[in-house]
């Protein structure tokens, strides 16, 4: 062996209290560095390319030679040391992609909403009375679509969205009743979610979802100053009073599985910790999620460069309270950080941003097929129709170039795995091409990553049972 050269971009290491820790970022993977492989990384550091000659001059009077070489070895394994002038793999190489192992559908059941919230990235939006509804032959012609491509399947996952879904009730109870029944015969399992403002609610309607199993998202954005900013009624009036006491009818209502929160950060609707609060403790919701609006087609509710800064601060000192509660065994209902820890703890290693385009896809209301509910009503041409399929080049085409990391910001970025490019959506209101990665916030989210991975290092280290308790059960959420 001759020269070794450092891999810098597969390697990302940090401190955790008294711990010296490396994030391997090919794989996903925490590992706490031993004595020896941290003084070894340390050479590596300061000389970037190192002689066998010099290692064993800085470090064969502290460490036997055959533990040296072994652990040189399982660095080389790992790709984080490699032979000088050999080129060090970071990515997959480009694939030509032949599947699409289709299980979520999310079928936009009606372009009416009865709200007018302002910020609303929706394109087909619109009134209760000029609202485009699917109709149920569309409907049926969408699950067997699913089922022809992506057949064998043991579940599957039928997402209703709008505008408000809840204005097409009946379509969605027929829907359910053809899904139960057509899944079973196959020997499958439907699982069906919905993403509501809540006003509709009935207490009929809350027994007909807890009856099928539904799993319910909330849009609502914390305490009365802040959700009527933007969540308003056609006639431009405030929905906090009205939401909130639907909200509290179905959490007391005991649903079978637990409810979240999404909340939308806008210009202005910032403070983490407060909207928080209130929809956590004060409202009662299992879980509360939250999406910073950084490329919305209207300019004034993106969030300014300070408020982006300023929500990331706040999400850090949010997530420094789930630590605490998770290192006494106890669950904060944060979802961002319960979905940071999942990745982590299962090793997750994205090529995509998402599922959109590969394992989900959106039926808008005349039938075709968009790469996520985002995208209905959009400029975008369709991938395709529930009546003739997924037109698999156009779609192949699109996956294979935003797999290619080649000469983009993201093929030697430490988060490469996590975020793979940001969301599709997000690009394409930026760029108008949703291939293109997203850069304007990966500082941010590369220290939010690295907060995350510290937090993981200190529950593995102090409460591994953590994990077992509180993170992977959302899996059967």
């Amino acid at each position: 062996m001759d020269n070794l050269t450092l891999v810098r971009p597969n390697l990302h290491r940090m401190a955790v209290d008294r711990h010296d820790m490396l994030f391997h970022i090919p794989t996903s993977s925490l590992f706490e560095l031993d004595e020896l492989s941290g003084a070894l990384l340390d050479l590596f550091d300061e000389h970037g390319t190192v002689s066998r000659q010099l290692i064993d001059q800085r470090l064969s009077t502290h460490f036997h030679q055959a533990d040296l070489s072994e652990t040189i070895d399982d660095l080389k394994s790992l790709e984080i040391l490699c032979d000088d002038g050999k080129a060090a793999r970071l990515n997959l190489p480009p694939v030509s992609v032949q599947n699409f192992p289709l299980t979520t559908l999310v079928l936009n059941v009606n372009t009416g909403c009865n709200l007018s919230c302002t910020y609303c990235y929706k394109e087909d939006l619109a009134t209760p009375s000029d609202g485009q509804k699917m109709s149920y032959e569309t409907a049926v012609e969408s699950i067997e679509m699913l089922l022809r491509e992506s057949p064998g399947q043991t579940k599957y996952n039928i997402v209703f969205f709008g505008g408000e879904p809840l204005t097409h009730m009946p379509l969605i109870r027929k829907v359910v009743a053809y899904c139960e029944s057509r899944f079973t015969e196959l020997g499958a399992r439907p699982d069906f979610t919905l993403t509501t403002n809540a006003t509709l609610l009935t207490p009929d309607l809350i027994d007909w979802f807890k009856q099928h199993r539904f799993g319910l998202t909330v849009s609502m954005d914390g305490p009365r100053s802040l959700h009527d900013r933007n969540r308003l009624t056609v006639g431009g009036h405030g929905t906090y009073d009205l939401v909130s006491e639907k909200v509290k009818m179905l959490l007391e209502a005991g649903m079978s599985r637990p409810v979240g929160c999404r909340v939308t950060l806008t210009h202005g609707v910032i403070d983490v910790a407060a909207i928080f609060d209130h929809l956590h403790h004060d409202l009662g919701f299992h879980e509360v999620g939250f999406g910073p609006v950084t490329s919305g087609d209207i300019a004034a509710f993106n969030l300014r460069p300070d408020e982006l800064q300023q929500v990331f601060e706040g999400m850090k000192r949010l997530g420094q309270r789930y630590l605490e509660q998770a290192l006494e065994n106890r669950s904060l209902g944060f979802g961002n950080m319960h979905q940071l820890m999942t990745d982590l703890h299962e090793g997750n290693k994205k090529q995509l941003p998402c599922g959109a385009g590969v394992a989900l896809l959106a039926v808008d209301t005349e039938g075709g097929l968009n790469l996520c509910h985002r995208f209905t009503g959009s400029a975008l041409p369709k991938l395709g129709t529930v009546r003739t399929g997924i037109d698999k080049p156009r779609l192949a085409s699109f996956v294979e170039q935003r797999l290619d990391r080649t000469a983009t910001g993201c093929e030697t970025c430490r988060i490469r795995n996590f975020c793979s490019g940001g969301c599709y959506h997000e690009s394409y209101a930026k760029t108008g091409d949703p291939a293109v990665p997203t850069y304007h916030y990966c500082d941010l989210m590369r220290d939010w990553i690295d907060f995350g991975v510290q937090v993981y290092s200190r529950l593995m280290l102090e409460n591994p049972c953590f994990f077992e308790n509180h993170v992977l059960p959302r899996r059967s959420f």
